[in-house]
């Protein structure tokens, strides 16, 4: 029996060939938090369905966002234009010294109602206190890939705690949160403390979620030093021996890629490109990656260094700089586009199972984006138009499991003007910089 029908939709789905293709006029049918059937709209509905008019609007699966730290919307604005290791010891770090538990839950609430108004439906958060995103996470109504970032400076008894973490929320909300570890990176890690963390992944069943090889320098400050690359040191310290999510790959020599595509079963890239592009890091070779068998998927990472947590964004940019990196505009063309902000996104966190896609059996995590406005005129091509027209404030309707959490650009699970009330009472403390109060000091 069908519960719920979106009706009389345009379906962003996969062609015979595995393409992806739109599909005119489909109901979408869902029972419980699964889709069962597409079919074209005008058959006789079953009595007792819900209904929700699709008006012709663009259906597509949830946006995933691969890799963010969602509390950093407190610190929007506060690091502009400063080289990578400025940004790190004289702001975030500084700045992140005057967190708590309760910032850290508004800080989760604002950027998951960002992401929900942008049509981000799941997102692999790396932060501190935890708990409170859970929290965040599971009265937003959105899916959460979760992880305490930790750094070797804290000691074994730290991560530990982060270890308790993931399996006290493993499975929480209903199953809509998953957990890893995650460890920071390898120059903030030692490799006593990566073994640690993959131990600790092994015994739990879960994935770690890392920082590596952000940029060339890091890479060669590692070879230099250790005669080994960063992505070598997760080799050897077994991170790479459990499914590990790779922020961001900027800095991969071509024995990464040959060292990555030897555990594509295990690893996968979270691509952030307008931070890339702000804090001047290199693009990852992504193409090369997926070529290697390598799931990529697209991120926003902090908002300190993008300034949105908007997955069109990111969509844009990925193809816009794949084609000017390469000389070459037929390089990463629509269609390779939105796989990777569907499918590749869904396999980079290991949901390509559940995830990513308008089919029978996949989980309701649905969209409805209004392609009405005039940037969307005449639409001769709405594929296109998801890549290069589409606005995070297109978004009309939000369904994750089979819940609407957003109807026609209303939130239906988080108070919004109570958590922008919260947050501006932090605002002044939060702004304060005390250098000698860094949680870390950024040392590739």
């Amino acid at each position: 029996m069908t519960d719920t029908c979106i009706r009389d939709c345009h379906a962003l789905v996969p062609d015979p060939s595995g393409s992806l293709t739109l599909a005119r006029h489909q109901d979408i049918l869902i029972r419980g938090n699964r889709i069962t059937e597409l079919r074209p709209t005008g058959s006789p509905m079953e009595p007792g369905v819900t209904v929700l008019e699709g008006n012709r609007m663009l259906a597509m699966p949830g946006l995933i966002n691969t890799h963010a730290h969602v509390p950093m919307v407190l610190f929007r604005g506060l690091a502009e234009d400063v080289p990578l290791e400025r940004w790190f010891n004289e702001f975030i770090w500084p700045l992140e010294s005057n967190l708590t538990e309760e910032d850290v839950y508004w800080g989760a609430q604002l950027g998951l109602i960002e992401m929900i108004e942008g049509g981000v439906t799941t997102v692999a958060d790396h932060y501190f206190f935890m708990d409170r995103v859970a929290q965040a996470v599971e009265e937003a109504g959105t899916r959460g890939h979760l992880g305490w970032a930790v750094f070797s400076s804290r000691g074994h008894e730290a991560l530990a705690e982060t270890a308790a973490f993931a399996e006290r929320w493993k499975g929480g909300a209903g199953g809509r949160i998953t957990t890893c570890m995650a460890p920071h990176a390898p120059y903030t890690c030692d490799d006593g403390f990566l073994r640690a963390s993959a131990e600790h992944a092994a015994r739990l069943g879960i994935g770690i979620h890392i920082h590596a090889a952000e940029v060339m320098n890091q890479t060669l400050a590692s070879v230099q030093k250790r005669g080994l690359t960063p992505i070598q040191v997760l080799r050897d310290t077994g991170i790479l021996d459990v499914p590990t999510l790779i922020a961001h790959g900027c800095g991969l020599l071509p024995q990464d890629l040959e060292l990555l595509a030897r555990h594509q079963a295990n690893v996968s890239i979270a691509h952030a490109p307008k931070t890339y592009l702000k804090l001047v890091m290199g693009i990852a070779p992504i193409r090369a990656l997926r070529k290697s068998g390598v799931a990529v998927g697209l991120a926003t990472d902090g908002a300190v260094s993008n300034n949105t947590l908007d997955i069109f964004e990111s969509l844009r940019l990925m193809a816009l700089l794949q084609k000017h990196e390469a000389l070459d505009p037929e390089v990463m063309p629509i269609h390779e586009a939105l796989d990777i902000a569907t499918r590749g996104s869904a396999a980079a966190l290991g949901m390509g199972d559940r995830l990513g896609v308008l089919a029978p059996g996949y989980q309701a995590d649905i969209l409805l984006v209004d392609i009405r406005g005039a940037h969307w005129q005449p639409p001769h091509n709405l594929l296109a138009g998801l890549v290069y027209s589409a606005r995070a404030s297109d978004v009309h309707t939000v369904m994750v499991d089979g819940r609407v959490i957003m109807r026609e650009r209303r939130l239906l699970t988080l108070d919004k003007e109570r958590v922008l009330t919260e947050v501006a009472k932090t605002m002044e403390r939060l702004a304060q910089r005390v250098p000698e109060s860094r949680i870390q000091r950024y040392q590739p």
